[in-house]
């Protein structure tokens, strides 16, 4: 489904940039999608819209038939700076900041009664992992009533073949897609609109 409007009072989800992530070997430069979220936060700032940075700290107790990554942290002592938003992300005092402890933002935060209580009934979601926290955020959002909107050029995962899957298959499921320019651009009509 084409990038089509955004509500009134739509909020950014940034999903999990952060110290402990930017090494990992992810399919696209990691720098861009960096750039790209960061763009839309300035863009979201700028008309005063909602921005939710998101990071991580821990994984979901349940048991399952894959151990963890090699190298992934959620198996031992977190190193220092693990959760650290990166700077880049320009955080500032009226942002909201959730730390989770499972794969999806909404499901062990506050982060649903946050953007209820600025009327938000849209979100836009950035981040990483595509086919993890991305994605597990998209279906809660989606679940819990929030039109949703994913920034796919403004993602990436480890897993290319996940990646993949998740942008043709599930995120058309669950909202909208589009670029970050066109979400941008939206994000400036919209607001502009409501503001006249």
């Amino acid at each position: 489904m084409a990038l089509t409007t955004l509500d009134p009072i739509t909020a950014l989800i940034v999903i999990d940039l952060q110290g402990g992530l930017m090494n990992w070997p992810f399919a696209h430069p990691i720098g861009d999608i960096v750039a790209r979220a960061t763009a839309l936060g300035a863009a979201f700032r700028r008309r005063g819209l909602p921005v939710a940075l998101v990071n991580v700290d821990g994984s979901s107790p349940g048991r399952t038939e894959q151990a963890p990554r090699q190298g992934n942290p959620f198996g031992g002592p977190l190193p220092d700076g693990w959760t650290d938003l990166i700077p880049e992300l320009d955080r500032q005092p009226s942002d909201i900041v959730v730390t989770k402890r499972t794969r999806g933002a909404f499901a062990s935060t506050d982060l649903e009664g946050l953007l209820r209580a600025r009327g938000v009934t849209q979100v836009v979601i950035a981040g990483v992992a595509t086919a993890g926290g991305v994605e597990s955020t998209a279906r809660q959002a989606y679940e819990a009533g929030f039109n949703v909107t994913l920034a796919i050029d403004a993602m990436t995962d480890a897993r290319p073949h996940a990646h993949a899957y998740s942008i043709e298959h599930v995120f058309p499921r669950l909202g909208e897609t589009g670029s970050t320019q066109a979400i941008i651009d939206l994000v400036e009509r919209t607001n502009a609109h409501e503001l006249a």
